[in-house]
Formats: C-alpha cells, structure tokens, sequence
C-alpha cells in the first residue's frame, strides 16, 4: 500500500508509465478483480468522483467490446469512497478522452467518398463527457501515452487526436492484445497525424497509376459497349495502392507475390498492375481463346503471372484463377503461397506474400472467409500473415443497406477474430490508400499476422455493365453520377499545389489511350524475359495418359528395411499400450510372419516415397492418428504432453536424404482446408498432398472446391494438379452421415479424364495407388474411397512378398482358384468392400458358378483390363453389377453404360442394390442389416426384376458416351 501512495503521489500518469497505467484500466474494465487491490481501489474512485454538474462519474470502455464489463464495474461499485483530486480526476479525464479517440474516432472519420451520411455524434468524444469545458481547453496536460509532446494544451491534445483518428484514415486495433502490436501502429499514425507526406514526383506517379484506371475502364466502355466487364471505376485507387505494395515488397525482399481475387477491377488488375498485355485482353472480349484448353472460362476469372522490377529485385507475380464464388479463392492463395514458401525454404513467410482482394458483402457473407482466417496462425497452414485489402463499394451486389447485408457495423468486422488491425480509407484519398498499404505491409512483415485496408470506395456502374443501378439505389447514384471521378480530384488538388500544370492531367491521359491503341504494355515495370530462380517446369506432366507404363514395385529387402525404420522407436519414449500393440504387429508385417494391414501398408507407401526424395504432405481431422485409430503416424509419449516434444513420427526418419513429412491435424473446416490443399498441389508436382476427410460424407462441406477447382481446373484454366481426396466409405450401419463418400457425385464430374476415381479392397492396393500417384508423370486429383470396417478385416490384408511383385490394378481377377472360368455362369463386378460379403455369401452357399471381380480404378475407366475379364467367362451369359450403395446413388447409372460397351449380345446384365432411396443410407441398425442380407441375396438369385435392357434406338449404349 505504501508503494501505491508513492505511485498515487508521483507522476504516475505521465510518460512511459501511461501506457502500463491504460493496459491496468482497461483490464478493469473487463474484471475488477483482475488487478491488485490498491489499483482496483484507485479505479473505484475514480468511477465514484463527483463531477463537475453535480452528477456521479462516469466511466468509458477502452473497446467497445468492453463496455458492457465497463458498465458491471460501474454498478457494482456501490460503496462510497472519497473523491480523488479535481486536477488529478481532469488529468485522468485526459487519459481517457485519448484512449476513446484511438477505440471510436473511427465512427467520426472521413471514410465515405460519397459523405451520404452525417457523422454521428459520440458521446465519450465530446470532451464535455469529462467534464473537460472551455475553460481547460488551453490547460496544459500530459499527454500520457500519446505520441508526441509529453505535455501539451488540451486544445492540442484534442487537434492531435481528431486528425490522427478522424480524417480520411479510421483505424481500428485497440481490440488487439499484444500491446506491443498497438504501441506500434500508434507509433507509426500519432506523430504525423495520420498524414502522408510524399515527393512530387511519387505523387505525380499515383495520378499516372489513376490515370490508367480510369483509362482503361473508359477505353473498355467505349469500344465494347455492354460486355461484362464488372469495372473497377470508383475504385480505381485499387492501382496506385498494388503499384506500392508490389514495390515496397520487393524492396522488402519478398520475391513472389500470388494474389486472389473476385470480379470487380480484375481486368484492370491484370493490365495495369500485372501486365497482361491490352491487345491479349481485347482479343478476349473479340472471341479468340487458347485451343490448347478444352473448356476455358471467361475473362474476368482467368489468371495470370508475370515478372516486375523492384528496388529489391525481380518479383514473381500470380493471380490465381478464381470462378464466381468469390472467396473460394482465398484458401487456394494460402496453399498455394505455403507451397512455395516449402520450395524456397521461407520459414517465416519473408519471400513469398499473399494478398488477397474482398468484396464488401463477400467478405462479411462468406463463411469460408471465417475459415480461411483460422488457418492463419496454426502450424499446419500459417503463410506468415495475409495483407487483405477490401474493395469496399458499400453496395455489395444489389444491397446497399447494411441491415440487410450483414450484422455487424463493418463489413470488415470478422477480420477482427484474428486481431487483424484494420485500416478503413477514403478512396478519395490516395495518398492515404499508399500510406495504410505501406504501413499493413510493414504491419505484417513486422508481426507475421494478417492486416487489413478497408478501400472504402463506389462502383461507378451496375453489378455489371448490362445492370441500371438507379432502379434499387436512386439516391446513391444520383450521388455517383454527379462524381467526378478520383483521377479528376486528384489531378485538381496536384495542379492547385503547382505539381503538375493545366494540361498534364490530360497529356497523361491521351498518352495512356495511346498506349492502349497500340497493344502495349500499361505497366512500366514488366520484366519481359526473366525466369524466375524457383518456377516449375510443368511440360512433363502434360499430355500424359493415365495408363503409360510406370514401375512402382519395391525390392523385397527395401520393404523390410523401410518397415524397420517405421518400426524402430526411441528406447525412452512409452507408447500406448494399444499402440504398443499396433507397432509390434507391424514390426512382424515387415518380417513377413504376419500379413500387411491397412494402416501399414500406407505408411510403407509413404516411406518409400520419402526415400525416393518426394515430399509428402497429410491433412485432415485427426489424420496423424487416424480417424479410425489406424495410420499412427504420429507417436505420443505417455510420459508427455505432444507440445512438450512428446512426439515422435517414425516418417520423417527414413533416410539422411529423404523428401520432407508433414502431417497435420487439421482445424474443424472442410471446405478451406481442401481449398488450401488444392492450391499447394497446383503450386508443387513433386510433393504428395493428402487430403482426409473424416468421414467421406464431410466433404460435402467443400463442394465448391470440388466443382470448381478439382475437377473442373484443368479444363478451364490449365492448371495441373495431382492432389489426393481420401474420403472414408463403407455401410456398417452408422447410418445416413457416416456411410457414403457420396461416389455418385464424383462420377457424375468424371469427362476428359479430368480425375481418377478409384476403390481399393486391398492393402496392396492402396500401396501401389499412392506409389503410382508420383512416380507417374501424371497429375491428376485422384479419389480414393477408403475403407472404414475393413481396416481390420481379417481376410482384407496382403502378404509382403506380393508388395515387391505386383503394382495397382484397376481390375482385380477372382481370386479364388476354385472358381473356374469355364464354369462361370454369372459374374458379379463390384467394388470395395461389398466384395468380401459376396465372398463370404458365396462360400457359405457353396456356388462354383459365380464369379466375383473388383473393379478398383472406376474412372477413367480400365476398358482393356475390363474386356479382359468379360473374355475370360466365355460361358457366363449374365453380367451384374453389386453396390452397396442405393440404386439411384453409388457407380450404378454411371458404370453400366461401360458394362453394356463390353458385353457381348448374347449377355445379361442385371444390377444388385439397396432400394432407391433420399437418404445415403438407413438410420436404425436393424434396418441395415435387413438390407445388407437382401442385398447379397440379390446378387446371386435368378435375374428378374433387376435385369437391365438396351436403350431402344440407341445399341447398347448412348453414342454420346461411346468417347470414353
């Protein structure tokens, strides 16, 4: 107590001291009892202090997040206590007219280019909150933590705070915790008042950058009347900002940049700040595209890369291909910016930045924006910070009332769940756009966190070019047509500084048309020959066939030796004694005295491509473990925690040389993770990238990265990618969520042999698969429908020695050697793990005359393989398909129009499945198993009701499916 008087005596408010005193208040705020007892009671006072007018104290939130805490405080402090001085209570009052200043004058900045709304009137602004009249104004106060002059006039003082906090920059960060990271934006905001100072000539420079903005646009609008375009006009100020980040970057040392963005200003983006050449872009809006890709896209979602010129370099620039979901695309710019991050060894995200444009309503409407910011800090998934800058047009699509677009007061008010610092800006203003880009970009290099800049700005035209605006938002746009324009402004204010003359303005004006009459490039800094130190060379991947001959068999010695290192564990480190177990048995599985299981044969398909040099690289919910309590590829130590290095992972100890192992428990999300997933494969052929779901059914919540991306991506923009979809399959009567991957739909994708669609049955199986999937020169997604129950299956197992002599085969023969192919009446196709029910049926009725054959590779389809098997049992007239999926679900629909390409006239084909039915499957045990047994009796009674005709008029199949 004795120190506190001392402190209470003292300058204890003043100078390096405010900054400890404020962080101490505001954790009163949110808790009294959070603070030492003599601070709580100081506190009190200080809620109980008589004011001036006779009324009680009153206090204000540091955050509004807070103010609730603020007002508990207040109503719980009940007893009375003496009053603190009148100049140390106006001091304080000083303090925390500040602090609200630094939480709320965003409400009063000047963000709106439009001014459509007045600026409301905040309360705990007001000096007169405190008590503070005219007669202090020119009373001199330390100014506490405020950077500048340790004391100051509260006129001062309030002048200070207002151009910081209120002009055409609103910032918000105090809700941030690291007060380090506030300190630090104070820094660099409170001692120019938020004003950007710069030369003439980098002035001069943005109007040239708005200039091409606004050129293009207008260039656009005159020539090709009507056509989609989704202009950036109203927001040109986007150029000049990416003109600055891009050099400031580089002189940075970043030297990749990869960018993701919607429609809005694409166009623009990709002339004037990537490079694309204006005569390419005007052959797009002509009708020419590229014949070497199949289907294309439209113009506004293609991609595009290019090569700058920096202060620090050349720097690689990419701008991912997006379609019209928006903010699918943000995932896929991480996992493509951590790929390339793992290839330059960029540990902390110094080399290769992602910068990732918004919309307005997007950014608030989108979950996937949520999930993509969640990734951000983890292990698994952090880039080092994203610089995200939100082309705000306070429209949206059609909805300019925020009431209706979001519930929040921002749109940028998720961001704020990874204490993004958010910087709202008035697209009037570029030269405080280029100021809030340098500082987020210094922001993010300095604390390797996600940073926002809020261009708050209009869109000039409808959500297209073809849309009248005037019919929803007539008083907005009767406000926007009467906009000059931000190039007209900017030019204005130039010229009235005496930095450019009377007819500069249009002289750049006319040389940028120029320019554009003549193809040529817009963006003076375009490095027209360099190859860039880390780019891939994708030629080997393209054009190859999935059937091209590849060796994936392993020496028998190498398959003991790799089983020997996943065996070999720490002599101190206490498994499980499950795991124990586990490791043991696999231990005898490399010895050849047990056979190989599931979960073995993966790892040992893992190792061997770790020792070939190939990275591989696992995602998923519990995937380190497996969901299925199956891979192990991760060991815990029962003695530790796993943060406290208690883990071992016997993959990233194969060889002195090998390829790199990562392994992540990914965050709950499916549809960013697969999205991050997919943008690392397109990013890097060489490394293995696994993605698990866990369960199959889960990936239902990243269809649009399934549509979109996966299977459509090649085909649209040409991009290779060679990622694996583990999706876990198999009705064991868990009913509906837990029973389908849902293979239907991935069939229903299959054209241009766009995917692989694959079902082993066999540990050997899936060994060869993931081997095949890399040490072919093809990259294709592949999809494998995983088993659940036959992890452990007695007879789903293989022995070693067939690992070293086979490989993956898409067709599976009968493996039963008393089957006879000339007896064979019926032969049975399935695939997966209905298999071994057939088996088990057909032994217990003790039938020779059926044969069983796994189709494990579903598409593309194993024509040659398939035929062969349909040559074998040239005496079985009936053919039929066993799923053990609905007839309307599952390869049924799919699959038969092949069966029927194969078979010969004088066959049969017949089908065994559950009911059709709106479910993936039943919901109560006892059902289940009425199905299962219906459905395996189905497969071998007499064919009636489940034979199958040729379509009438069409042959034995529909000729618009013969190709494949």
């Amino acid at each position: 107590m004795t120190v506190m008087k001392e402190l209470l005596s003292s300058s204890y408010l003043f100078g390096s001291n405010a900054p400890f005193i404020e962080e101490l208040y505001e954790a009163y705020l949110d808790d009294p009892q959070s603070v030492p007892g003599e601070w709580r009671e100081y506190f009190d006072k200080l809620q109980l202090a008589p004011a001036g007018d006779g009324n009680g104290g009153r206090d204000v939130a540091h955050a509004p997040i807070i103010e609730s805490f603020a007002q508990r405080a207040r109503a719980g402090a009940a007893r009375p206590v003496a009053a603190v001085p009148r100049l140390d209570r106006k001091q304080v009052s000083v303090i925390q007219l500040v602090a609200e200043y630094r939480v709320r004058g965003v409400f009063l900045a000047d963000i709106d280019p439009l001014k459509r709304r007045e600026r409301p009137r905040i309360a705990e602004l007001d000096p007169a909150y405190y008590d503070l009249t005219d007669a202090d104004m020119d009373t001199v106060f330390n100014t506490g933590s405020l950077i500048g002059p340790e004391q100051a006039s509260l006129r001062e003082i309030i002048k200070a705070v207002r151009e910081t906090y209120c002009g055409t920059i609103g910032v918000e960060y105090m809700y941030i915790t690291n007060r380090a990271e506030k300190r630090w934006i104070q820094e660099r905001l409170e001692p120019i008042r938020s004003k950007p100072s710069y030369s003439a000539d980098t002035k001069r420079h943005v109007l040239e950058r708005l200039t091409a903005a606004e050129g293009l646009e207008r260039f656009l609008h005159t020539r090709y009347v009507g056509q989609k375009r989704f202009s950036l006009e109203g927001g040109d100020t986007l150029i000049p900002m990416l003109d600055n980040l891009l050099q400031r970057a580089g002189e940075a040392g970043v030297q990749e940049l990869v960018l993701g963005m919607a429609h809005r200003g694409r166009l623009n983006v990709l002339v004037n700040t990537l490079g694309k050449m204006p005569k390419d872009l005007f052959s797009e809006f002509e009708g020419k595209h590229d014949d070497s890709i199949l289907a294309g896209d439209v113009k506004y979602h293609q991609g595009f890369s290019s090569d700058i010129n920096t202060p620090g370099g050349p720097m690689h620039l990419t701008l991912a291909f997006n379609p019209s979901h928006l903010e699918i695309v943000n995932p896929v710019v991480e996992g493509s910016v951590r790929a390339r991050q793992h290839r330059r060894k960029d540990r902390g995200g110094d080399q290769v930045l992602p910068v990732l444009i918004h919309g307005d309503a997007s950014v608030a409407g989108q979950g996937v924006v949520m999930e993509t910011l969640n990734l951000s800090q983890t292990r698994g998934y952090g880039t080092g910070g994203t610089v995200h800058i939100v082309l705000n047009n306070q429209i949206g699509f059609t909805t300019s009332d925020p009431r209706d677009s979001r519930s929040t007061l921002y749109c940028t008010d998720v961001m704020k769940m990874v204490e993004a610092p958010i910087f709202h800006v008035n697209g009037d203003d570029p030269e405080a756009a280029v100021m809030a880009m340098e500082i987020a970009l210094d922001y993010r290099a300095k604390f390797k966190k996600d940073v926002v800049v809020d261009l708050v700005c209009f869109r000039k035209l409808g959500h297209n070019e073809q849309d009248e605006p005037m019919v929803t938002q007539p008083l907005m746009y009767k406000i926007v047509n009467q906009h000059p324009g931000t190039r007209r402004l900017y030019a204005d204010k130039l010229a009235a500084q005496g930095l450019i003359g009377a007819e500069d303005a249009d002289k750049m004006a006319a040389a940028f048309r120029q320019a554009l009459d003549a193809g040529t490039h817009t963006n003076k800094t375009i490095l027209s020959n360099y190859k860039p130190p880390f780019a891939m060379d994708w030629s080997k991947y393209r054009n190859t066939r999935w059937n091209e001959k590849d060796d994936t068999t392993l020496p028998l010695a190498d398959l003991q030796m790799l089983a020997e290192k996943l065996t070999t564990i720490p002599s101190s480190f206490k498994l499980h004694p499950r795991v124990e177990k586990i490791i043991a048995d696999r231990r005898l599985m490399g010895q050849g005295k047990m056979p190989v299981d599931w979960g073995m044969a993966e790892n040992l398909a893992y190792a061997s491509l770790l020792r070939d040099g190939f990275a591989v690289r696992i995602s998923g919910q519990d995937s380190a473990r497996g969901t299925f309590f199956h891979r192990h590829a991760v060991l815990h130590d029962q003695n530790r925690e796993k943060w406290d290095s208690g883990s071992y992972i016997p993959l990233s100890n194969i060889a002195p040389n090998q390829g790199d192992f990562v392994i992540i428990d990914s965050v709950l999300s499916e549809e960013a993770v697969l999205g991050f997933e997919y943008g690392y494969s397109t990013s890097e052929p060489n490394e293995l990238v696994v993605w698990e779901a866990q369960f199959g059914d889960f990936a239902n919540g990243a269809q649009v990265v399934i549509d979109q991306f996966i299977a459509a991506g090649e085909v649209k923009w040409g991009r290779i990618c060679g990622l694996v979809m583990m999706l876990p399959h198999g009705y064991e009567g868990q009913g509906p969520e837990h029973s389908s991957a849902r293979p239907e739909r991935y069939l229903q994708l299959c054209a241009d042999h766009n995917i692989q669609v694959c079902v082993p049955a066999t540990p050997v199986q899936m060994f060869f698969l993931l081997r095949r999937q890399m040490i072919r020169p093809y990259r294709k997604p592949l999809v494998i429908f995983t088993p659940k129950s036959l992890l452990r299956h007695k007879e789903s197992v293989s022995p070693l020695e067939e690992f070293a002599e086979s490989k993956f085969k898409p067709v599976n023969a009968e493996w039963d050697a008393d089957i006879k192919p000339e007896n064979a009446k019926r032969v049975i196709f399935c695939s997966g793990k209905i298999f071994f029910d057939l088996m088990a049926a057909r032994k217990q009725r003790g039938l020779k005359d059926t044969a069983i054959v796994r189709i494990a590779q579903l598409y593309p389809f194993p024509h040659d393989e398939f035929q062969e098997q349909i040559d074998l049992y040239r005496d079985a007239g009936e053919v039929l398909w066993c799923q053990e999926e609905p007839a309307n679900q599952g390869a049924w629909y799919w699959i038969q129009r092949y069966l029927l390409r194969h078979m010969r006239e004088d066959q049969v084909l017949a089908y065994a499945a559950r009911p059709s039915s709106a479910s993936p499957a039943v919901g109560y045990a006892s059902l289940h198993n009425e199905q299962q047994k219906e459905l395996v009796d189905a497969a071998f009674r007499p064919v009636t009701d489940n034979l199958v005709r040729p379509v009438q008029g069409t042959g034995r199949e529909p000729r618009e499916l013969n190709s494949e």
